[in-house]
């Protein structure tokens, strides 16, 4: 696997080798002594999988208890999938990051604890996948707003429309009343 950096401080972008011929391909996606190796020590406890149609956007979720760290894929269509830091002390605190997952170029992306974390769907649906570190705790999840100014993210939203929110991501927080981490 190829771990690459990103402008965030501890996100990576991971390439898994991927073995194809005329039947198909094989790829590996999470080996922990590979992950520990180039420096990841983590304990997953909770896989999870979402289906969205295009246009949605779901996000930009953290927890405030039970943070989660996430590796996260995309099995079938593509997604723009986005992190940002919430972590006090960071020198990237307050700072996106954006990239195209999909099931053609087969990249994960590893966002650790202390992030935001939201994606949205630019193909006709998507598979999402994302194995986590610690459990959901709904009594302590949040919503940073997905179109925070401050935060100022490049969603790839056509012109004239507008993304398929949930109520809950609808009424997320601007980033002067979101909590930070330590």
């Amino acid at each position: 696997m190829n771990f690459v950096e990103t402008p965030l401080k501890d996100v990576y972008i991971v390439e898994p080798r991927v073995f194809g011929d005329q039947r198909g391909f094989f790829m590996e996606t999470w080996n922990r002594e590979t992950f520990r190796a180039a420096g990841f020590d983590l304990d997953f406890v909770q896989d999870n999988h979402s289906r969205s149609a295009r246009g949605i956007l779901r996000g930009l979720h953290f927890q405030t208890q039970h943070t989660q760290g996430k590796l996260v894929r995309v099995t079938s269509g593509e997604v723009f999938d986005v992190a940002v830091d919430l972590r006090q002390g960071s020198p990237t605190l307050g700072q996106w990051f954006g990239v195209s997952l999909s099931a053609d170029n087969q990249r994960m992306l590893w966002v650790p604890p202390g992030f935001a974390h939201g994606f949205y769907v630019t193909s006709e649906y998507a598979d999402f996948l994302y194995k986590c570190t610690d459990i959901y705790h709904p009594a302590s999840e949040q919503t940073l707003a997905w179109d925070d100014p401050t935060v100022g993210i490049e969603w790839p939203v056509p012109a004239g429309e507008a993304p398929q929110l949930s109520a809950k991501d609808a009424e997320g927080l601007d980033w002067d009343t979101c909590p930070r981490f330590d």
